[in-house]
């Protein structure tokens, strides 16, 4: 395997790391867990947020070029309910 690998050409499974960490959360809080295993499952929970961040960061990203005008970018809060018509009038 390359060395070379770039984060940016890393395909992260959003819903799949989520759903592995939600799993790893529900066993860790269980209390059924050796010392030695719940280090290793929060190791493994540290890696799956990780990926969900960045995964989320590089979905923020392809919004941002997507909402770009006139080479200045739109910036839109998406907690405020928006129309379509907001988003893509001229």
């Amino acid at each position: 395997m390359a060395r070379g690998t770039s984060k940016a050409t890393k395909n992260i499974d959003f819903e799949k790391s989520l759903n592995q960490l939600e799993e790893l959360v529900e066993e860790m809080e269980s209390g059924d867990l050796s010392l030695k295993e719940s280090l290793k499952a929060f190791e493994q929970g540290i890696k799956l947020t990780r990926d969900c961040q960045e995964a989320l960061s590089q979905a923020e990203q392809k919004v941002q070029l997507l909402i770009e005008e006139n080479s200045e970018l739109k910036t839109i809060d998406l907690d405020d309910e928006i129309d379509d018509e907001d988003l893509f009038s001229e």
